[in-house]
């Protein structure tokens, strides 16, 4: 078993929240298998570069993927962050009504 991922852990968590908005922390945590408190430092490196927006719901937070947004650290391409997640995830992001939602590729 190799001791590296192809995606990093920033790369998983939108992942995570790309397939469940509505995860918690214990849950992207668990997925990924980091503490609770990593989990939650990099939703927020995520939420502070603009890729994810928090959105309180109750006692919970629903997160929103920017997917407009470039991948950082390729300048020279137009990819965004939803291409990849689409091709990564299945789920292909549809504009309805101003917000975006997914819809599984067959």
């Amino acid at each position: 078993m190799p001791n590296w991922t192809f995606l990093t852990n920033h790369g998983r968590t939108l992942l995570c929240i790309a397939h469940d908005p509505e995860a918690r922390l214990r849950d992207i945590a668990a997925d990924l298998g980091i503490t609770e408190r990593r989990a939650y430092g990099i939703v927020n490196d995520l939420t502070e570069a603009g890729y994810v927006v928090k959105e309180r719901e109750g006692r919970r937070n629903r997160y929103h993927l920017q997917h407009h947004l470039p991948i950082p650290d390729i300048e020279d391409r137009e990819q965004a962050i939803g291409e990849v997640l689409e091709v990564l995830t299945g789920a292909k992001t549809i504009k309805a009504k101003g917000k975006a939602t997914k819809k599984a590729v067959r």
